[in-house]
This record gives structure tokens, sequence and C-alpha cells, in this order.
């Protein structure tokens, strides 16, 4: 029998979509008294994948119920004034991105150092943060390292939080050698994509508790995205089969949350990032994403304000 390949693809897809769970599904149950304080989780909406203008991005921000938003830092003048146009418009805050892709060490540090002066020189509107992809994973510690301490000088100078990510391919990209640098330097604070060491280790890094842990104590930012040992990103979180993964990673998430709320924090900035294909995960041939990436992550907007968001 002949298989019509468009007919069994959209039928396949629509079970996929019946067999969701809806949000209560992963209904926050809020046993560790996370809800105290006055805290509140300042959630932001990344761009990545998004198709169109920065206005109508921060609109469709806006509308969905995000705080604000996370985008890299534009170099040229007139991006600039387009992005803090549309923050102002639509009432959201900022964190920026910021690194660079230079393969030679001091090119890298050279072209890294000057677009974080462009960004705390010109930036019109405070950010939440500034969250860095930092170095090469192949550069030196020394290298690395001297990202870190200017970093660490240019946040105590401007007041601006600057944190690190845990991201695959930047100095950060596994637990091991996050641990030298964090070691290293008493005031190195990171942002959290715990998805990347995930997929690094090939676990859920149940043997590397003590690193972990130290990498929750740092943690300024949370980019909450669910990984698992095999990549970077479930194909949908809300999926029966994920329970397990997403429970680890809200455990983590929960663990940075208490902290903060010990130590007197009120709030706290999240991004939902989910990403497009190829992250996320599509169908051969066609290359239909398995999952919609906005709805996926309206969803771990909302989870996050019901499991942290005193009402």
């Amino acid at each position: 029998m002949k298989i019509d390949r468009r007919k069994f693809l959209a039928n396949t897809t629509g079970i996929a979509a019946l067999s969701l769970a809806p949000l209560e599904y992963l209904k926050a149950k809020n046993n560790t008294n996370m809800q105290a304080n006055n805290f509140k989780p300042i959630i932001l909406a990344t761009n990545w994948g998004f198709e169109g203008t920065v206005d109508a991005f921060c609109a469709k921000a806006k509308k969905a119920g995000y705080d604000g938003i996370e985008m890299w830092w534009p170099m040229e003048q007139k991006d600039q004034q387009v992005l803090f146009d549309a923050l102002k418009k639509h009432e959201l805050a900022i964190g920026f991105l910021c690194g660079v892709g230079e393969e030679e060490p001091t090119k890298h540090v050279a072209a890294f150092k000057n677009m974080l002066n462009s960004l705390l020189q010109h930036t019109q509107q405070t950010p939440l943060y500034v969250n860095c992809h930092s170095g090469k994973d192949y550069f030196s510690f020394e290298v690395n390292n001297e990202i870190i301490a200017f970093t660490i000088e240019q946040s105590k100078k401007s007041g601006i939080p600057i944190y690190h990510e845990t991201h695959r391919s930047r100095m950060l990209y596994s637990a091991p050698n996050a641990k030298l640098f964090m070691e290293k330097n008493e005031a190195l604070t990171i942002t959290l994509d715990i998805s990347h060491w995930c997929n690094v280790h090939e676990s859920l890094l149940h043997d590397q508790e003590k690193t972990v842990q130290l990498a929750l104590s740092r943690t300024g930012h949370i980019h909450a995205r669910v990984g698992h040992a095999e990549g970077p990103q479930v194909n949908d979180p809300r999926a029966p089969e994920w329970e397990t993964t997403v429970q680890r990673h809200l455990d983590w998430w929960d663990a940075v949350v208490q902290m903060k709320i010990k130590n007197g924090a009120h709030q706290m900035t999240f991004l939902t990032e989910f990403g497009p294909p190829n992250y996320m995960p599509t169908m051969p041939y066609t290359q239909q994403p398995l999952s919609n990436q906005w709805e996926i992550n309206v969803y771990m907007m909302q989870l996050l304000r019901k499991r942290y968001q005193q009402s």
C-alpha cells in the first residue's frame, strides 16, 4: 500500500498534539515556601527564531504577558534606536546578550571588550543584566579569565549585573571547566543554562552534584530551557515522557530561587529560551518542527509565574 507522506505527517502531528497535557500537568507544587517575601520572577522573551521587526516582537511579547525581552546588543546606532523606541512604546525591560566570534584569542578579547564598552556607554535604558557568551572552549584558562576579570571590573563600575552563560563552545561549556573559573573568581556570577551541561555530560548530572550546587549558588539569571542527556532541548516539555527531566530542571531552578529568597532578594530574571529548528527537533524530509516554539515558551513563562510569583 502506498502511503501519502503529507497525510501521514499531518495525522501523526495531530496525534502528538492531542497527547500534550495542559498547563496543569506541571502545576507548580509549592512545598518549599518559595512564594514568600513578595518574590517576583521577571520573565523575558527571546527573539531567537522570531521573523519580524523589533517592534512586532515587542508587541507580541507584551501581549503574551512577558515583563521584557533578551536580545543581542546591536552595534549600529540606528538599530539601537529602533530597539529603544520599541522598548519604550511597549513598556518592556531589557537584558542584553554580549559575545563575539573571533577565533584568535587576542582579537577575540579585544572585540569582546569593545562590544561590552559600547553597550555600557550607549545604552539608553539600563538593562536588567548583561549575559555574556564568554570566550571559547579551546582558549587557554588565562585568556578566558581575562574576560571574566574585565566584566567583574565593568560591573562594579556600572552597577549593572554582568553574567557568564553556561553555554557549549564557550568557556563555561562543562561543569568541571566552570568549576575552575568559579573557584578562581569569587565574584563570578553565571547565567544558568544547565541544559547545555546535560547535553555535554550526557546525563542529568547526578554524578556532579557538588559542582552543580556551586553553580546554583553563583546563579544570577536563568535560561529556562529543558535539556536532556542527548540534546540541549526536549521536543516539548509538556509531553509526559519528559516529566522526570523537566522535574530535574525545576528542582535546580527551585534551589536558586530559594537561595535568592533566603538572601533577601525580591525578584530574579528568567528567559524562556526554547529555540527554533534545529534546536527544535523536526520531522525528516519536511523539516516540520515537532512543536510550536512560541507556544512552548509562553507555556514556560506561565509555569514559572505560577511556581514562583506570590499571588
